[in-house]
């Protein structure tokens, strides 16, 4: 659900519903001023997108999932198990170097399932707390959303209904304005016509004292 919700009832409420010719005609219009790939073809007095810029890491990972290949690298999780004892040399003398080595991955391990336990220890304890809490707080958001939503509802309601209140009380004097420019433009058509028979009348007359001026 998108989070902007636009509305474009911005028409006027006493113009009558265009017929279909006359939309098919407005469309036809309309796509003849469109060009020939408006619908590929970003407008451009709309800005370029930013290109984002990536990490090292984050690129690297990007053109792993873009080439399809399989994760191979991470956090390696071994150095967290149990080592197992070194092998005793071929003498049965014990290697000191390997089991430093194997103690050191022992501690390793051992730390890190002390700070497991403790963690879970501090979640058991506050984590139903700390999800109440946060669940609180996304309600809260949530519910000033909501009331602003519902305010700009509102208030565009109320921009519709007076807008349409004035149109209607205007209703009058825009239809007498709209019938005297009809009456205008066909006075106008008619002293246009006027004027056409008027001049044929003109070269009529000429034509006919030509032919008599020439017998």
């Amino acid at each position: 659900m998108p989070l902007i919700n636009e509305s474009h009832d911005s028409l006027p409420y006493i113009e009558p519903e265009p017929s279909s010719q006359a939309r098919a005609a407005a469309e036809k219009l309309i796509i003849a001023e469109l060009s020939s790939d408006y619908q590929t073809t970003i407008h451009p007095l709309i800005p370029a997108s930013v290109e984002p810029r990536f990490s090292p890491l984050i690129q690297q990972e990007i053109d792993r999932k873009a080439a399809g290949l399989p994760w191979t690298s991470g956090i390696d999780l071994a150095r967290y198990e149990a080592p197992e004892p070194p092998a005793r040399a071929a003498d049965g003398t014990p290697d000191v170097d390997e089991w430093r080595r194997v103690l050191q991955k022992a501690y390793t391990a051992s730390s890190h399932l002390s700070m497991r336990h403790e963690n879970l220890a501090l979640l058991e304890e506050n984590g139903k707390n700390a999800w109440l809490i946060g669940n609180s707080q996304l309600e809260e958001i949530l519910r000033g959303l909501e009331k602003e939503l519902a305010e700009t509802k509102e208030a565009a309601e109320s921009v519709n209904k007076e807008r349409k209140l004035a149109q209607e009380a205007n209703k009058g004097e825009i239809a007498g304005l709209e019938e005297t420019w009809r009456r205008g433009v066909g006075a106008i058509l008619d002293v246009e016509l006027a004027a056409e028979g008027l001049r044929m009348q003109i070269l009529e007359q000429r034509r006919h004292l030509a032919q008599q001026h020439a017998q």
